[in-house]
């Protein structure tokens, strides 16, 4: 008996190896660049401790953007197929888009229900709830919403100034994060967070409390990523379930509220209310309402963390930049006069160079450093004999390309001017991904540019800063970050 059970352990851990090998000689075999990879991380050493995501990417990016138009990576033992080559990287987002609409990532619908939502389902009922989210983010939705914004962000001049009256050195990564945290429960669910007043708000510990959930495991969410199947059997969850919780009975009420007292707001939360409750050929069911909590989730996600961030690093480079900080202040002044001095959304719209600011913000530090897709069918490569199988991950690695000298020169250097209508033109259309491209790009990126722009405006118009402080970008998480708070030594106006 013991002689059996060793024979039959041995022929397991021999089958085991040369399952892994087959996994690891992937690239190898079909001729592809790659990085040798290790069992079990297989390119993923050193993550969250020497580097992180995004610069293992820069890292190979820059070993093998000129000896193809792209190269293979491991993630444990998942294939990625990274692109480095811009015209292939346009063929994929928007020719042979149909081909390539999904972006596979890890959502648990059975135990962690948040997870499902408009970021993470693909194919049908991907496109039916984007196609009737979008109208929430039209220009005319905008304007309604503005006034709400601009609400908020007098309130943050408001709380700025009392704490520069009392000491001018201010940490406003934290700070940044209660405005936005503010302005989407109000303009989404009609919440009124005060979390700008009041840091331990509820609705602010929480969102708080998630994104340090999603940044501290990258192994860990990277493991879901890989093995999806497996993760979803050990009940594996995205959101951490406290948060989940809270968020999920935040928008219950919100719904039941609004439905038995017949309100409407003409917000996000209508929207999501009307897709609940109509049926129609694509949406034969309507929403269930966990389906509805997760959707509002991704709203809260995408709205307060990544509009933070993008405002943290400009007001960052425009303390070290004093220069480009009075020319974007002359400018929005200009703005303003040209106005009558009233802040509107067309007049937000006509501050070109605060426009130039926030891309060549969103190019320097992309909030999202990569983009994934995942291969419907077999794909091949256009000029070339590789084959793509079905199910193969591809990355498009956003912040190697944003820092790619041969794109943007110096690109270590902040400059605005790179974004001028002349500049623009002269780069391919696949050089600039701060809000992804094609069908599945950003749905957000109006609002986004909204909230951020009226930020930095009440920033701008009633203060001046400086730092002394590097700045240092979080080795962990998949969302750039950076490494501790953003310190301004600040006076105003």
């Amino acid at each position: 008996m013991w002689l059996i059970a060793a024979v039959f352990v041995l022929v397991i851990v021999v089958l085991l190896v040369q399952y892994v090998k087959k996994k690891l000689n992937y690239w190898e075999v079909r001729g592809v660049n790659h990085e040798k990879p290790s069992f079990p991380l297989g390119n993923l050493r050193g993550l969250g401790k020497e580097l992180s995501f995004s610069e293992l990417q820069m890292k190979f990016y820059e070993k093998f953007k000129n000896k193809d138009r792209y190269f293979g990576m491991y993630m444990f033992l998942n294939k990625m197929f990274v692109i480095t080559d811009l015209d292939l990287l346009k063929t994929i987002f928007i020719k042979d888009f149909q081909n390539f609409n999904e972006r596979g990532l890890y959502h648990n619908k059975k135990d962690d229900p948040i997870s499902e939502n408009l970021s993470t389902v693909d194919g049908k009922t991907w496109k039916a709830i984007r196609s009737k989210l979008s109208p929430t983010f039209t220009s005319a939705k905008m304007k309604f919403m503005f006034p709400t914004v601009q609400k908020v962000g007098n309130e943050f001049v408001e709380v700025l100034k009392e704490m520069v009256s009392n000491n001018p050195e201010i940490e406003v990564k934290e700070l940044l994060a209660r405005f936005t945290t503010d302005v989407i429960g109000t303009c989404a669910f009609g919440i009124e967070c005060n979390s700008l007043k009041d840091p331990e708000a509820e609705f602010r510990l929480h969102g708080k409390k998630f994104i340090k959930h999603l940044n501290s495991r990258p192994l860990k969410l990277l493991f879901q990523q890989s093995f999806s199947d497996l993760a979803r059997f050990l009940k594996m969850r995205f959101v951490n379930k406290d948060s989940s919780d809270y968020f999920m009975r935040i928008v219950r009420e919100t719904v039941n509220y609004r439905e038995e007292n017949n309100i409407r707001r003409n917000d996000f939360m209508d929207l999501l209310i009307d897709l609940k409750n109509n049926k129609d050929g694509e949406n034969p069911e309507g929403l269930t309402i966990d389906e509805t909590c997760a959707h509002a989730f991704i709203f809260i996600l995408g709205g307060f963390e990544t509009s933070s961030s993008t405002m943290g690093f400009m007001l960052y480079e425009l303390a070290k930049n004093p220069d480009i900080q009075e020319k974007l202040r002359d400018h929005i002044n200009s703005v303003l006069e040209d106005h009558d001095g009233v802040i509107s959304y067309d007049c937000m719209k006509a501050m070109k160079y605060l426009e130039q600011v926030t891309m060549e913000t969103l190019r320097k530090y992309p909030i999202a450093p990569q983009i994934l897709r995942l291969t419907q069918e077999d794909y091949k490569v256009p000029e070339s004999d590789l084959i793509l199988e079905k199910g193969t991950s591809i990355l498009i690695p956003v912040r190697a390309i944003h820092n790619d000298p041969e794109i943007y020169p110096n690109p270590e250097i902040f400059d605005p001017e790179r974004f001028s209508f002349g500049e623009i033109g002269k780069r391919h259309t696949q050089s600039f991904l701060g809000f992804g491209d094609g069908p599945r790009n950003c749905i957000g990126s109006r609002f986004a540019k909204m909230q951020i722009f009226i930020g930095i405006v009440s920033f701008l118009t009633n203060f001046e800063f400086t730092t002394n402080e590097s700045l240092k970008i979080s080795k962990k998480g998949f969302i750039l970050q950076s490494d501790g708070g953003i310190l301004l030594q600040m006076k105003a106006l």
